[in-house]
């Protein structure tokens, strides 16, 4: 397991590294220690399911990539807890219905992209 570290020495992020790229799970860190991100990394690129949490905590968003391009569900949350947005993306760009909400959780739109 490699680790690296902020400039004062906590560790910022841990995962596994094959010919000089991460590869694998890796974990990274608020410098308070509370998780930043999780996800695989494969040959250097975001591969998989990811998640990122608020530096307080709950979620921040998550989402897929394939080959270090955002693909399928993706959703976003307010620091209420409450969604902020969701739809999907194909090869990194929106595509199909994005449903954006307000910090009640209440819809305030809808907009569709090819």
């Amino acid at each position: 397991m490699a680790k690296e570290h902020f400039k004062d020495g906590t560790v910022s992020g841990e995962g596994e590294y094959a010919d000089g790229e991460r590869d694998g799970p890796w974990v990274f860190y608020f410098k308070n220690g509370r998780v930043k991100a999780k996800g695989v990394y494969k040959a250097g690129r975001l591969d998989g399911e990811w998640v990122w949490y608020r530096e307080g905590g709950g979620l921040l968003q998550q989402g897929s990539f394939v080959q270090g391009l955002q693909e399928g569900t993706w959703r976003r949350w307010h620091d209420t807890g409450n969604l902020l947005d969701e739809g999907s993306y194909h090869h990194g760009k929106k595509t199909g219905e994005w449903i954006a909400y307000d910090k009640n959780g209440a819809e305030t739109k809808r907009r569709s992209h090819p």
